[in-house]
């Protein structure tokens, strides 16, 4: 062996303790570290640690959670999800493999934003307020327009140009406001109630409100996927046509407005027919009023055509009319006649049916007066009397009807058949 060879000047390592060198060097030059990437191979152990690599398109980091930090989740991490992790570097001894402690994690970019996006999105649908039936047609001509946007953005710009290509003779009311940014979403707010106030008030007859602004990232649109924006869309008193983006950006005011336009020049020409189109309009309904004046001259003149034949002959129609009365009088002579014999006969019948009629009901009341005058006869008193019977009185004239009402020396009176008899009680009556 050459001694003067520098390989032999190397230091030779211990696996374990390269293992060590390594881990204290990431440790004194990355760590703390924080690393943002996509979820792979996501897996909990029995233990409740956490397992799984987070990557990009050029690489990835295997990754442990241990159960204190995964218990501090507040949601539940599952491939394909783009996070930040914040953690520890170092080297997986027993392996040999680079390793990320992972102490914290969250959702990040527009990962986090398009979960907001989707939870919010449910939670408007499932109330309906995305529900077709909601949402309203926009009017034909507007007497104004209203609009939403920012003073300096490209999107009034290109509204405005719509509009006074197409319809210059429109006002057009802009409400400014910010489009992006954290203060973005109340600013817009605001402005679309400043603008429902005045269409209340009918300080201006706003028929339809454009809400536009500018392509860009989810980040630049998120202002119009705020809750409170989207239920104040809701509640306009007019359809709002939202103009957000480009054609394929959809954020939650494009799904709660009455109408979604691909861009801001499409929402303009949607709330807008072009003069040119009125004017046609106007020429065919002008031709259509000639053509139907036309018509309705031709018919009048024939109608006056036939009065002028009619009134020439006015002698046929006389004839005609005379024969008409003639008829009329016969029909009047024979009605009268016929009643007069018809009411001639009924009285004669009348007169022959009366007399019986008259015998006929004298005897029904005398018959029934004989039975009334026979059961009457029969409740007469006296024909108990002539029985036997004798019918007892007090002094008072009150009848007695119990031995108990006698006393012995009462006077009493008895009634027969043929007279009175006054007695006095002789002993104490009995009972029987």
């Amino acid at each position: 062996m050459n001694d003067d060879n520098p390989l032999n000047t190397t230091r030779v390592w211990a696996v374990g303790a390269l293992c060590r060198a390594i881990a204290d060097a990431l440790d004194s030059r990355f760590n703390p570290v924080a690393v943002r990437g996509e979820i792979s191979g996501f897996s909990r152990a029995v233990s409740g640690h956490c397992y799984f690599s987070i990557k990009d398109a050029t690489g990835q980091i295997r990754c442990a959670m241990f159960k204190r930090s995964a218990g501090l989740l507040d949601f539940s991490p599952k491939d394909g999800e783009l996070v930040e992790v914040r953690g520890r570097l170092g080297v997986y001894e027993a392996r040999g493999d680079l390793q990320l402690i992972v102490e914290s994690m969250q959702k990040a970019g527009q990962g986090a934003l398009f979960e907001q996006f989707l939870r919010l999105k449910a939670k408007l649908d499932t109330e309906g307020l995305f529900d077709p039936v909601r949402k309203r047609s926009l009017p034909v001509s507007p007497r104004s327009i209203g609009v939403v946007t920012s003073l300096g953005a490209a999107a009034w710009h290109d509204v405005v140009t719509a509009l006074q290509r197409r319809v210059p003779h429109i006002p057009v009311i802009l409400a400014p406001a910010s489009v992006q940014g954290l203060a973005a979403a109340p600013s817009l707010v605001s402005a679309l109630l400043q603008l429902f106030a005045q269409i209340e008030a009918g300080t201006q007859a706003i028929d339809v409100i454009l809400l536009v602004r500018g392509g860009g990232s989810m980040e630049d649109l998120w202002s119009f996927n705020d809750e409170q924006l989207a239920r104040t869309i809701v509640a306009s008193p007019v359809p709002i046509i939202c103009g957000v983006g480009h054609e394929t950006d959809f954020t939650i005011a494009d799904f709660v407005a009455d109408v979604r336009a691909p861009t801001p020049t499409a929402a303009a020409e949607m709330a807008s027919q072009p003069l040119q189109v009125w004017l046609d309009a106007f020429e065919l309904m002008r031709d259509r009023l000639d053509s139907a004046l036309h018509t309705h001259l031709d018919r009048q003149a024939q109608r006056v055509d036939t009065l002028a034949a009619r009134i020439g002959r006015p002698s046929s129609r006389m004839a005609g009319h005379r024969l008409m009365l003639n008829q009329l009088a016969q029909q009047l002579q024979f009605c009268r006649t016929h009643a007069v014999r018809e009411h001639r006969q009924m009285l004669l019948r009348w007169t022959e049916r009366l007399p019986q009629a008259a015998a006929r009901d004298l005897d029904a009341r005398s018959d029934r007066l004989a039975r009334a005058q026979l059961r009457l006869d029969l409740l007469d008193p006296r024909l108990v009397l002539e029985r036997g019977y004798a019918w007892l009185t007090q002094e008072n004239g009150h009848a007695l009807t119990s031995v108990l009402n006698m006393e012995p020396g009462q006077s009493l009176m008895a009634t027969l058949a043929d007279g009175q008899v006054p007695l006095t009680v002789a002993g104490q009556p009995l009972k029987t």
